[in-house]
């Protein structure tokens, strides 16, 4: 990967992981459900149960 390519990237992951994390939160204040497929079963979460994720994404040196 090119250095462009890496720092294109890393972006993408870090406002996946903030699009991620408002909606987390989002749920929880309106004390909703989210859902997700597991072993290819729907599976209900409720979002007081969902912890937010740090984003841990190496930097570009």
């Amino acid at each position: 990967m090119t250095r462009r390519e890496i720092v294109l990237r890393n972006k993408l992951l870090k406002g996946m992981h903030l699009s991620y994390n408002r909606l987390i939160e989002a749920k929880q204040k309106e004390n909703g459900a989210l859902f997700f497929s597991e072993e290819g079963k729907i599976v209900k979460v409720k979002a007081r149960n969902i912890k937010k994720t740090e984003a841990k994404i190496p930097s570009v040196k």
